[in-house]
């Protein structure tokens, strides 16, 4: 029912920024909750930032607070990750994810549609 493709990982330096993006695919885009998940060598996948089907609500996890900002433009089926003042504790596989339901939830197992992942490294 919906595709979702990340892109804008690589490699930066600390203290640097980074902005990733997520199209997903099909007409109801603006009906799902959306959130980015990161997944650290040897670390199970986590919570980074979420976002309300309307955009009016966004969550974001302890270590991203403050860093991150997540957002959405659902007229191009988009939403988006700005990533600053990263760290090497930052780099992880990012993973889009969504669901069918306006609020936005920390699990992952409240999320049905899952993208294939984007690599970011941040360097020492």
């Amino acid at each position: 029912q919906v595709q979702l493709v990340e892109s804008g990982g690589g490699l930066v330096q600390a203290g640097g920024s980074l902005r990733l993006s997520c199209a997903a695919s099909g007409r109801t885009f603006s009906s799902y909750a959306m959130g980015w998940f990161r997944q650290a060598p040897g670390k199970e996948r986590e919570f980074a930032a979420g976002i309300s089907a309307s955009g009016r609500m966004t969550s974001y996890g302890d270590s991203v607070k403050g860093r991150f900002t997540i957002s959405r433009d659902n007229a191009k089926n988009t939403v988006y990750l700005q990533m600053n003042s990263l760290k090497p504790e930052d780099t992880a596989v990012y993973y889009c994810a969504a669901r069918p339901y306006s609020a936005v939830v920390t699990s992952i197992r409240g999320y049905d549609y899952w993208g294939q992942g984007t690599q970011v490294t941040v360097s020492s």
